[in-house]
């Protein structure tokens, strides 16, 4: 690729260097490196499942971090509600037909959908909201919904004119119902992670949002705070972050150059949510939890989360307490023969991964010496998302890698066959031990596999064209962790994938 001057001062003013991007243009030359999968991770081979013998003893682990302020949730919230409400998009055809209070013959799913969303209109949180957005023009949604008018409603829920919820992140919308008003997904976020602190002290939170959204987020916690925080007994520290200009990337055209456009200069996209290894590497936090935004429920419902949480973070402090130690000890004592055994132990049964016994101190502080998660897994169930899988490593050996479709060469029969295979998906629960043994935060750039790029097509302005997206902030983007897999149960996944989603139980407490 040949930059030409105005390229790199382009380059310059994102942040991104000049090699970076010619390996971006390689990497979608050449097209995605397929993941290889050994095998599914699965209850007792690479899923562990947690006795309600240890309960006690990891949730009074827990506690004490807790009450030390070692925790800290870091939330990605930047996502678009727009593909949430796919299902309410729909021709005026099909708009028509639902102003029959009957359908006139076997409706298809779209007329479906529709007709379902006017019948349960009003278990919507939204709903109150909506009602106002209409009267401030003259509207009246009782009447509106009575005459059917569903184009009408449509619009005020999804357009500028009214809520414009198509435009918003999900995690600003109406999600549930209180006493206190209509929870967003943000709001529950903050309940949650007070409840889970012991509704004392201080509770941080760190969302990362779009540029133009995060005066939304600051305003919708500046009328909630003082509610809050007089509510569950503590003080909250809110911080944010966007993602960074220098992890945008390029896209490539038909003709294999650099994707440009009208005026020449050159097309460049955010990353994906892999970009944000950046932001989580800013927190320079300790012990972070790491949770979808929308992956929450109302007070009532909480008590799974809670526990959950509670004993995923004790599971991790019990093993980074064991290998903080060994890193100690190899630090001080390289050429102690019991604390090289130990340490070839700790990672050959412990962590699972393949060392040799002959390996010198070098070699294994740098086999030791890496942030570690503890990522809940529940069992399948046929809901979205990856999974966990032993994937082969540039060693030869197989390490746990949570594994997105897209990076699985599926016209492999033995791939497909493998997949076919999972017991469990991922449902973005995680706990994440980011500081060293001696307390201080790891470079989380340095662990990852900048080779684990997805690559797509996509049409822009009536053009195929290719776009990279950076290692998922799971999958690539934490492929050197130690990465631990635990099971939890499905009502500790309650994601909101679709509208119709806050009609379920776990949405209408």
């Amino acid at each position: 690729m040949n930059l030409s001057q105005e390229d790199l001062k382009q380059l310059a003013e994102q942040g991104i260097e000049p090699a970076a991007a010619v390996r971006q243009l390689v990497s979608l030359r050449s097209g995605q490196a397929a993941i290889r999968l050994e095998r599914p991770c699965t209850s007792g081979d690479g899923i562990a499942q947690i006795q309600p013998a240890d309960h006690a003893r990891l949730n009074k682990i827990f506690t004490t971090a807790a009450a030390t302020g070692r925790l800290q949730r870091f939330i990605p919230a930047s996502g678009a509600a727009s593909r949430m409400f796919s299902p309410l998009q729909a021709d005026a055809a099909v708009l028509a037909a639902c102003r029959s209070a009957e359908p006139a013959g076997q409706p298809g799913a779209a007329e479906s959908d529709l007709r379902h969303f006017l019948d349960e209109l009003g278990s919507f949180a939204f709903y109150s909201d909506l009602a106002s957005a209409l009267a401030d023009d003259g509207h009246n949604l009782p009447q509106a919904l009575a005459d059917r008018e569903l184009a009408l409603i449509i619009r005020y829920l999804l357009e500028p004119c009214g809520l414009g919820y198509a435009s918003l992140p999900k995690g600003l919308l109406a999600f549930h119902a209180a006493v206190d008003g209509a929870r967003t997904p943000f709001i529950e976020h903050l309940a949650e992670a007070a409840l889970l602190n012991g509704l004392a002290g201080t509770v941080a939170l760190h969302f990362t949002v779009s540029a133009e959204h995060l005066p939304l987020f600051k305003a919708q916690f500046a009328a909630w705070r003082s509610v809050l925080e007089e509510t569950y007994g503590c003080r909250f520290a809110v911080t944010y972050s966007t993602q960074k200009p220098s992890t945008d990337t390029l896209a490539l055209a038909a003709d294999g150059q650099a994707l440009r456009g009208a005026d020449g200069r050159l097309v460049l996209r955010p990353g994906g949510h892999g970009a944000l290894i950046e932001n989580l590497n800013d927190l320079a936090g300790d012990i972070v939890l790491v949770r979808n935004i929308d992956n929450v429920v109302p007070d009532a419902l909480k008590q799974a989360n809670l526990a959950w949480t509670r004993l995923l973070a004790g599971y991790l402090l019990v093993v980074q307490e064991e290998q903080h130690a060994l890193l100690k000890a190899l630090h001080e004592q390289p050429g102690d023969l019991l604390v090289r055994e130990l340490t070839v132990t700790f990672l050959a049964e412990r962590l699972q991964v393949a060392v040799s016994p002959a390996e010198g101190p070098k070699a294994l502080l740098e086999r030791l010496d890496r942030p570690l998660r503890v990522c809940g897994m529940v069992p399948n169930s046929g809901e979205p998302g990856g999974g966990p899988f032993w994937v082969r490593d540039a060693r030869g050996g197989a390490t746990r890698q949570i594994v997105e479709g897209a990076q699985i060469d599926r016209d492999d029969p033995g791939q497909a066959a493998i997949l076919a295979g999972s017991t469990h998906f991922n449902p973005v629960d995680m706990v994440c031990g980011v500081s060293d043994w001696r307390g201080r935060p790891y470079d989380l750039t340095r662990f990852v596999d900048e080779d684990a790029v997805i690559i797509t097509t996509k049409m822009q302005h009536g053009r195929e064209v290719r776009v990279l997206e950076r290692p998922g902030l799971w999958n690539g983007g934490m492929a050197g962790w130690h990465t631990l897999f635990v099971e939890i149960p499905p009502e500790a996944f309650n994601p909101v994938k679709t509208v119709f989603d806050l009609l379920r139980p776990a949405h209408q407490a």
